[in-house]
């Protein structure tokens, strides 16, 4: 079943760029933006994430943590990060724990060929654990403003 604004976001541990561990509730008391992309350095998530990292002080000024994820791995994250300059986490969610417990992992189509993969969408999660929005109409050149509306 779909989460929902309202749900208590799933918990989980992962790993991120570096291989130190992440949990979901290491963050309580704090806002989280949780925002699933398909690949590392394609043009629509490189859009995105820059759009976080130029706003990125904005953010935290709102009281957000900004954690990204996909299914790439450690290695795949750190070129990203450092290609980029990106200020915040990105977790790699290789088994595929995360893009599940968050029902963002479906069949996509791109050519005419279907293929499993993430399907865009930001959760942004209360200093309670609690899902507060969910963006699934991202707009990767303007993502921040989606956040902080």
């Amino acid at each position: 079943m779909a989460l929902q604004i309202g749900d208590a976001a799933p918990d989980f541990e992962t790993r991120d760029q570096n291989g130190n561990p992440v949990r979901l509730s290491d963050f309580r008391g704090k806002k989280v933006v949780l925002y699933f992309y398909p690949k590392d350095d394609t043009p629509g998530c490189t859009a995105e994430a820059c759009n976080l990292r130029d706003n990125y002080n904005y953010l935290l000024k709102a009281g957000y943590e900004v954690l990204g994820v996909s299914v790439d791995d450690e290695k795949s994250h750190q070129k990203f990060i450092k290609k980029h300059n990106l200020p915040f986490a990105l977790l790699a969610d290789t088994d595929q724990k995360l893009v599940t417990a968050y029902d963002v992992w479906h069949e996509k189509s791109m050519y005419g060929r279907k293929f499993m993969g993430i399907v865009r969408t930001t959760f942004v999660i209360d200093e309670n654990g609690m899902i507060s929005d969910i963006i699934t109409k991202v707009d990767n050149e303007n993502h921040t403003e989606q956040i902080l509306k």
